[in-house]
């Protein structure tokens, strides 16, 4: 009996020993569990070592952790789940995020909830006057794209036909073999944005020449009028924007090239020189040779009498373009530009070489290489 009493006794002593070994282990795995939970809420290093994910659009909480973690953003997924299960933290925004790894779960979080996503849009700025070597290079420097990639783009034949069918204002005379740019003068100058660097060359000509026919658009019957064609009206349109600095100058330009084309005079511009010799205004003078030299482009040259360039030389402005297609009644002939950008109109040869002679003397006047 008493061997009994003393045996329930033991059992009795060791009931409370083992349950109390167990809430030690569950209190010893608790704060495990607390240590391992708050070691993996912190940063992954001190150092900053930034790094950009793109949370997509209906991506939870689960898919978000896998992206940080697969990134070294966060130490462990689980834990980063479980943070936001207690803190509610579901309301993540998509987007691209630049984070660090020396952030916390709880500033990432942050800065995911509060939505501050990474602005990677370009803008660029194509400015009127300049010409397709500027825009290649403008685009080479504000992408990730080259200058070559502009340029055999512009020699893309199945691109062209695809833009002639598109584009009511270009027909077949950008495939002219003589022209050096197939869209030098369609391209309107203005502020884009686009996305980001990686935009093809396509999309951001695409914006430019829909942004031309806007701007034709409410000239198109005007247009349809004249006897020049649109290709014509453009490439007048782009030596206008270089000669001359304001509208009314510009339409009073225009006027005296409608002038000495239909006197069937050689327009004589000295920027269609330089254009056809690739040579950009103020980096030289022009040589006595190069202003009589043949060229397509060069309307100093004799055989080009009556004619209007090949192409355009450069991007044009609205004002450019509506002085040409509504220019200024003159009885001008003449027009010269000193080196200040001023511009003297003359009826006739005597008038515009006594205005040279000035200007010479007053030392505002170009002076050439022979």
């Amino acid at each position: 009996m008493e061997e009994e009493i003393e045996e329930r006794e033991k059992k009795s002593s060791v009931i409370p020993k083992i349950i109390i070994a167990l809430l030690f282990l569950i209190v010893m795995a608790g704060i495990v569990a607390i240590i391992w939970y708050r070691s993996n809420l912190k940063a992954v290093q001190t150092e900053s070592e930034k790094v950009v994910v793109d949370i997509a659009s209906g991506t939870g909480v689960v898919g978000i952790s896998e992206i940080l973690e697969q990134n070294n953003l966060i130490k462990n997924a689980d834990a980063f789940k479980i943070y936001c299960k207690l803190n509610n933290a579901t309301s993540m925004k998509a987007g691209k995020y630049e984070l660090d790894k020396n952030m916390s779960v709880n500033e990432i979080i942050d800065k995911l909830q509060n939505g501050n996503i990474v602005d990677e849009t370009v803008t660029i700025t194509f400015l009127e006057g300049k010409n397709m070597r500027w825009i290649a290079s403008q685009i080479a420097d504000k992408t990730d794209n080259t200058e070559q990639d502009v340029y055999d783009l512009l020699k893309d034949k199945e691109y062209l036909e695809s833009l002639i069918d598109k584009y009511w204002f270009i027909d077949k005379s950008i495939e002219n073999s003589d022209i050096y740019y197939s869209l030098e003068g369609y391209l309107y100058p203005d502020t884009y944005t686009f996305a980001d660097r990686k935009q093809d060359v396509k999309v951001i000509f695409g914006k430019m020449l829909d942004k031309m026919e806007s701007v034709l658009e409410p000239l198109k019957s005007e247009i349809k009028k004249n006897d020049l064609s649109v290709h014509e009206l453009l490439s007048l349109a782009s030596i206008v924007e270089l000669e001359a600095e304001n509208d009314e100058n510009r339409a009073e330009v225009a006027g005296v090239f409608y002038n000495r084309l239909r006197r069937n005079m050689a327009l004589q511009s000295d920027v269609t020189t330089y254009y056809a010799f690739k040579i950009d205004m103020g980096d030289r003078d022009l040589s006595s040779n190069e202003i009589h030299q043949y060229n397509p482009y060069n309307t100093r040259s004799s055989e080009m009498a009556g004619k209007i360039p090949v192409g355009p030389i450069c991007m044009m402005s609205e004002s450019s373009i509506k002085a040409v297609v509504e220019p200024k009644a003159t009885d001008a002939l003449f027009f010269v530009a000193d080196k200040n950008g001023n511009l003297y109109f003359s009826k006739t040869n005597e008038e515009h070489n006594q205005t040279i002679r000035r200007l010479r003397n007053e030392g505002l006047w170009y002076t050439y290489d022979e």
